[in-house]
């Protein structure tokens, strides 16, 4: 399993080495055990954008477009990023909901009687191919608590969704994700097995039960029966991994523990640099990052509450510059990030930026406008189109761009949410 790291044994511990040039990992990077491996990213921000000032001109697509003034700060970048429009999620009717269905692309009435519904999101259909030899299967991450119910996301507890359609939490902040990546568990080894052991055998039992209970059920309390199984099945996964990196350690911190209360755009910075580091100690392939907005403006010193600022068309001004100032620092944060991918380097000599595919977006345009979702896509390991602005042909599901995603990273997916094939236009 752990093909591309060296192992140093004493004493029942064990301690990952880095990937050192003497062990021969820059002699040997073409072998096929130590080429870097792809990741995908998603970061998802609520309340749209500001619609004339953020996307391009739809009719002059192709590289020579002009960018416009929210997307100015990723000027330098403008050759490896491209601007998709006309993507959409057919069955999107909820103009707070930035992210719940983003990946999904799912129809919230699919079961009938119910008044929400969900399906799994793109991330964890990667995550099934990507995180099997990772401590983490995916990470997500979401601004700090108490932020989410201002920053027009919608309900979930991450961007990520399972394939029962339930959420998959998420680390709120910079604190909780550098712990959860970073933190020493100094717990014996033994007693570890033994924990596991201990969870593992409450398991079977509640199984045991379950298949007893089963027996002369209806169809439809079968149904939900066969729903409590498959939760234990995701129980039994998550412990499965567990017993996979026991005796392992975790990874030295690349950086040093951030301070709590850091909030808005110094927070979204900072989550961005755990990110990176996350990847240089291949703690995990996938990631998602659902960010704060509220806390984002209250640090640029913006008084306008979240909501009023996505009506910004109704009285423009102080809204609309609200709006604005929003878009150029959420770009200039991008901008940022793009510039560590680029400086970071693998073992191999490549940069992280050219083993990452990145989507960037929201499922609202503005405002209640849930059509002409706000899409950047970047990074060299999907073969994607890079330095355009790409207009998809009318009514194309944001689901073929998930598609797309999916199968330039190795996952090779027939289908994803509603899509109806993967999308060409992004196809280098």
């Amino acid at each position: 399993m752990h093909t591309r790291r060296h192992f140093l044994q004493s004493a029942g511990s064990i301690i990952a080495l880095p990937m050192l040039e003497s062990l021969g990992f820059r002699r040997f990077a073409s072998a096929a055990t130590v080429n870097p491996p792809k990741r995908l990213i998603f970061l998802s921000f609520g309340w749209g954008t500001t619609v004339s000032t953020w996307y391009p001109d739809i009719n002059k697509p192709g590289p020579d477009y002009e960018l416009p003034k929210g997307l100015a700060p990723l000027g330098r970048h403008k050759a490896d990023f491209s601007v998709v429009q006309g993507l959409w999620n057919k069955y999107s009717n909820e103009g707070h909901w930035g992210s719940t269905m983003w990946l999904t692309g799912a129809n919230r009435y699919a079961q009938a009687g119910q008044s929400f519904t969900n399906s799994v999101s793109a991330d964890q259909v990667a995550a099934e191919r990507l995180g099997v030899d990772t401590r983490f299967s995916s990470l997500h991450f979401n601004g700090t608590e108490g932020d989410m119910g201002q920053s027009g996301h919608g309900p979930g507890l991450s961007l990520a969704w399972d394939v029962r359609g339930k959420p998959v939490p998420g680390l709120n902040g910079p604190l909780a994700a550098y712990r959860r990546l970073f933190a020493k568990d100094n717990t014996p080894v033994d007693r570890q097995r033994a924990l596991l052991a201990e969870k593992r055998s409450v398991l079977d039992a509640v199984l045991d039960n379950a298949k007893t209970l089963q027996r002369g059920l209806s169809t439809a309390d079968n149904a939900k029966v066969a729903e409590y199984f498959q939760s234990i099945r995701d129980i039994e996964t998550r412990l499965s991994k567990d017993e996979q990196w026991i005796g392992v350690p975790h990874p030295d911190a690349p950086l040093t523990e951030p301070k709590p209360g850091i909030t808005g755009r110094g927070e979204i910075a900072l989550m961005y640099d755990i990110m990176i580091a996350a990847m240089q100690t291949d703690s995990s392939r996938v990631f998602t990052y659902r960010q704060p907005v509220w806390s984002l403006l209250t640090s640029l010193d913006i008084k306008v509450f979240p909501h009023d600022m996505s009506h910004y068309h109704t009285t423009l001004g102080e809204k609309l510059d609200a709006s604005q100032r929003r878009d150029v620092a959420q770009s200039e944060l991008l901008a940022g990030f793009l510039d560590k991918l680029k400086g970071t380097r693998e073992a191999d000599g490549s940069r992280l930026f050219d083993n990452i595919a990145l989507a960037y977006g929201s499922n609202i345009r503005t405002g209640h406008e849930l059509s002409n979702c706000p899409t950047i896509l970047t990074g060299g390991a999907a073969g994607l189109k890079l330095g355009h602005s790409i207009v998809a042909p009318k009514d194309t599901p944001l689901c073929n761009a998930w598609l797309t995603l999916l199968h330039g990273v190795g996952v090779n997916v027939e289908r994803h949410g509603d899509s109806s094939g993967v999308l060409k236009e992004i196809i280098a």
